[in-house]
């Protein structure tokens, strides 16, 4: 696979910024995708959704009230906005110039978990993706004082129920467990006396505030420091701790380059990264200059938004459709702002299990007779604010050379899509795109499209 090529899909979801990275040079491209402004303006999908915690008072009230035909209708409408979202965030994966923020906010969504499912308040839910993406590349220490005092946060992991004499331990075992050191680098007692730090921590108006009605004021030793801390001075103190650069960097390296990085390479990026004082363009700058210059192609399976979005790009789907991408992703085991659980996304070989690579296939034979991705009947008419109907075709065209012959045809598309390929390989290329294609015949481009479905199928696209 042409390394440029490589190197887009891994800083994004297709091959489109491919010219881009051999034209300005990998370091230049980088500084491009970190100068990319983040859009404040709140989307139309939410105007009727409840955006403050007065509002969100008076909708409990409605409901509280209201019959049960008109509670269903208005739940309805919030996961209806829920998709909306979702659409929304795809159509910005598939239409930024430079898509790396987008990817690197869907890292952090799926480091920082909070799900529609369980918040319920699709704004307090915005307003966690807004934090991600304008600290995308920011300080680390930085985004996570924001995520945790943001209300979702605040919501799905129960701090709204810790208060003094009834205390919760969820967020102050996630913040260490799962977003910041890992386990092994914390004792129980510093969850526990954590949970003291964060009483009282709960909803506000645009985001978390203490209640001293549920404080505990009282002083408590966490990681060997004693005081009456808070949030902002517990994160500080994690932030102290000889291990806290480790676990984002096996992250980040896993997210963009291994499905296993060897720990003395999450080490290396890691001391740097605690140089850097945990700033994060710096530290990709780092990973992604020098991993460029190694030969790591095929050391990651690709997630299902790299998988579709690539799809959709080399067969130049207009306007794809958001919703139904979702759906699709959905299926895969990737549902946006809906995650299986508080520790995100496998990852890894969960993205390539016999059920997700058979809906994989029968995806790409979709695509490649021009129709659209679908979902049952029930569905579609419970989601009836489909932007585009799911059973129109698609005018899907392959880009390919159409004064080449078979084999050039085939390297080209080789080189696109495939990063290992052996002799076998080639005769079963071969075998559907003869050696006496000619592309001037009616029904040439079908062919090519068919050698496109075959090799979109093979185990070597999978991997990136």
């Amino acid at each position: 696979m042409d390394k440029n090529t490589h190197w887009s899909l891994r800083l994004g979801y297709s091959a489109k910024q491919a010219n881009t990275i051999e034209k300005t040079g990998l370091k230049k491209f980088l500084e491009q995708s970190f100068d990319t402004k983040v859009e404040y303006k709140i989307p139309n999908f939410l105007e009727n959704s409840p955006k403050s915690f007065q509002e969100l008072k008076e909708i409990r009230k409605t409901l509280n009230t209201a019959n049960p035909e008109a509670k269903k209708e208005m739940l309805k409408k919030e996961v209806q906005t829920s998709f909306e979202m979702k659409a929304w965030w795809i159509d910005k994966m598939v239409e930024d110039e430079f898509p790396l923020r987008e990817k690197m906010t869907c890292f952090w969504h799926n480091h920082y978990v909070a799900t529609f499912q369980k918040v319920k308040v699709n704004y307090w839910v915005f307003q966690h993706n807004q934090i991600l993406r304008e600290n995308a590349f920011g300080n680390f220490k930085s985004l996570t004082k924001a995520i945790v005092q943001s209300n979702a946060m605040v919501r799905y992991l129960d701090n709204t129920d810790n208060r003094k004499d009834k205390l919760n331990e969820n967020l102050s075992r996630e913040l260490l467990e799962l977003f910041t050191l890992g386990i092994g680098n914390y004792t129980e007692n510093d969850i526990k006396n954590g949970a003291k730090g964060l009483a009282g921590l709960g909803v506000g108006e645009e985001n978390a505030v203490y209640r001293k009605i549920f404080e505990d004021n009282n002083s408590f030793v966490y990681f060997g420091k004693k005081g009456n801390f808070k949030i902002d001075e517990m994160i500080d103190i994690i932030f102290e701790q000889p291990n806290i650069a480790y676990l984002i960097t096996r992250k980040i390296l896993k997210w963009f380059i291994y499905d296993n990085p060897k720990e003395e390479l999450v080490h290396y990026y890691g001391d740097y990264f605690k140089k850097m004082k945990f700033e994060i363009q710096p530290l990709l700058t780092k990973i992604f200059t020098e991993e460029f210059a190694k030969n790591n192609v095929g050391s990651k399976i690709k997630n299902p938004l790299e998988y579709s979005l690539q799809l959709m790009n080399e067969l130049n789907v207009e306007n794809p459709n958001g919703k139904l991408i979702a759906f699709f992703l959905k299926e895969q085991g990737m549902d946006l702002f809906n995650q299986p659980n508080v520790k995100g996304w496998d990852g890894g070989n969960s993205w390539l299990t016999s059920q997700v690579f058979l809906q994989r296939n029968n995806v790409a034979d979709l695509l490649c007779n021009g129709k659209n991705l679908t979902r049952g009947q029930k569905e579609m008419n419970e989601n009836s604010m489909m932007r585009q109907n799911p059973n129109k075709l698609l005018n899907v065209k392959l880009n390919w050379d159409k004064k080449g012959n078979n084999k050039e045809i085939i390297a080209e598309l080789k080189n696109r899509l495939l990063f290992q390929t052996d002799e076998s390989d080639q005769l079963d290329f071969e075998q559907i795109l003869k050696y006496d294609f000619d592309s001037k015949t009616e029904g040439s481009e079908n062919a090519v499209l068919r050698l496109f479905n075959f090799m979109v199928k093979t185990p070597e696209f999978q991997l990136i």
